[in-house]
C-alpha cells in the first residue's frame, strides 16, 4: 500500500517514528509535510493528505498533531473521506473493520511512540469487514454526504 502522511508542528516527533513502522510494514510512505517546528496551520496539511487518498494516489493516509483533533474534523471536510481519530489499538483495528476508515489522526501529546507504533500498525493490517451491517453503514455515511454535497451545489 501507499501511505500518504502529513503533521504539523506539534506532530513532526511522531512522524519519524510512524515512517518507520509504516516501512517496515513493507509499505510505501509519501511525506507530506511538515518538516519544520514553526507553529502551521494543520488544515494546510490535512488536505494535500486527504486528496491524495481520494484521487487513489495514495490507498490510506496518516495524519498527526498534538491532539489529532484538528486534523481529523479537517480530513473529514473532504468528501469520500472517513478519517477516525485514533488513541488505542481496540479503536484502530474497529474503524477498519466497522468503518472502513482511510484516514487515521492520531495526537503526539497525547499517545507515545510505543503505542502510535502499535496502532498504525493495528490499523494497516486490519481489512474492512464486507458483513451486510457494515457495507450498509458506510453506505449510509456515503449518502449523508452525497446529499449535503447536493445542497451545496443549489
Amino acid at each position: 500500500m501507499k501511505i500518504a502522511l502529513g503533521t504539523d508542528h506539534a506532530g513532526i516527533r511522531l512522524k519519524e517514528e510512524i515512517m518507520e513502522v509504516i516501512r517496515g510494514l513493507g509499505h510505501e510512505v509519501e511525506d507530506l509535510g511538515c518538516g519544520c517546528s514553526d507553529s502551521v496551520d494543520y488544515p494546510d496539511y490535512a488536505l494535500p493528505v486527504c486528496e491524495k487518498v481520494v484521487s487513489g494516489e495514495a490507498d490510506r493516509g496518516i495524519l498527526i498533531c498534538g491532539t489529532g483533533i484538528g486534523m481529523s474534523i479537517a480530513a473529514n471536510k473532504v468528501p469520500g473521506i472517513r478519517c477516525a481519530l485514533t488513541h488505542d489499538v481496540f479503536s484502530a483495528k474497529a474503524t477498519r473493520e466497522h468503518n472502513d476508515s482511510n484516514v487515521i489522526a492520531l495526537g503526539e501529546r497525547v499517545v507515545g511512540p510505543g503505542l502510535a507504533a502499535e496502532i498504525i500498525s493495528a490499523w494497516l493490517t486490519t481489512d474492512f469487514s464486507q458483513g451486510e451491517r457494515h457495507v450498509g453503514r458506510v453506505n449510509k455515511i456515503k449518502a449523508i454526504e452525497e446529499r449535503y454535497l447536493k445542497s451545496e451545489a443549489r
